[in-house]
């Protein structure tokens, strides 16, 4: 399913990425994804580092099911090859998988081609390379993703101005810092450990879409 600008914007309100390393005993990821889905997540990217090549596929295939069940568009991170296999809606790519790689061409017109960024140089380098949207971050600090680069909502605003794509923050957002963030110009926030390390994921995915919308909102 090919998702227009317009859409993809507005599917970065609440950008949920997973983190198998949350789940209680017992719980299986893919139920918790849906009860996220369930509550307000509007985009969702399968994130999951520690699991070998044939299990992330598996897991990414039954990912990919529940949100074109949801019409919520799904990304993988980081792996092409396993995104194009399982027919996702697209990929999610840091800098360093970008450089000697045209990711665009690899993944077609059609699929969603989502860039991380720390700077303005990245931030227009990503939108010029085809990247639909960026990912910038860390904006607070974070324990999910080592030697994150943090930054400050200055930055942020810069990074929006000089590029014409969506921009979702990500980087240790939850409800206690996320109104922060309003007046920055993001049209929306990626969350892991706040939706998938909550006691209850989908109240978390609840409370969290209704403050994202008050950021993105504030933006005029």
């Amino acid at each position: 399913m090919k998702f227009t600008r317009d859409e993809i914007r507005k599917a970065m309100l609440l950008y949920a990425v997973t983190d198998r390393m949350w789940l209680k005993e017992g719980e299986a990821l893919a139920d918790v994804v849906e009860t996220v889905l369930q509550n307000g997540a509007t985009f969702l990217q399968i994130r999951e580092k520690d699991l070998p090549p044939d299990a992330f596929e598996t897991e990414a295939e039954r990912l990919k099911a529940l949100c074109a069940q949801y019409d919520v568009p799904f990304v993988v991170n980081d792996s092409v090859e396993i995104a194009l296999r399982c027919d996702a809606d697209g990929v999610h790519v840091g800098q360093s998988d970008i450089r000697g790689r045209n990711i665009r061409a690899i993944i077609g017109e059609d699929k969603i081609l989502g860039i991380s960024a720390g700077t303005v140089e990245e931030a227009v380098e990503a939108e010029r390379v085809g990247a639909d949207y960026i990912g910038v971050g860390a904006v607070f600090e974070t324990g999910t993703k080592k030697n994150a680069r943090s930054m400050t909502v200055e930055r942020l605003k810069e990074i929006v101005s000089a590029v014409s794509i969506p921009v979702v923050a990500i980087g240790g957002i939850g409800a206690e810092n996320i109104m922060q963030l309003r007046g920055s110009g993001v049209d929306g926030v990626a969350v892991v450990s706040a939706i998938f390390g909550a006691e209850n994921p989908g109240k978390a995915a609840a409370e969290l879409l209704k403050l994202a919308k008050e950021v993105v909102q504030s933006n005029g």
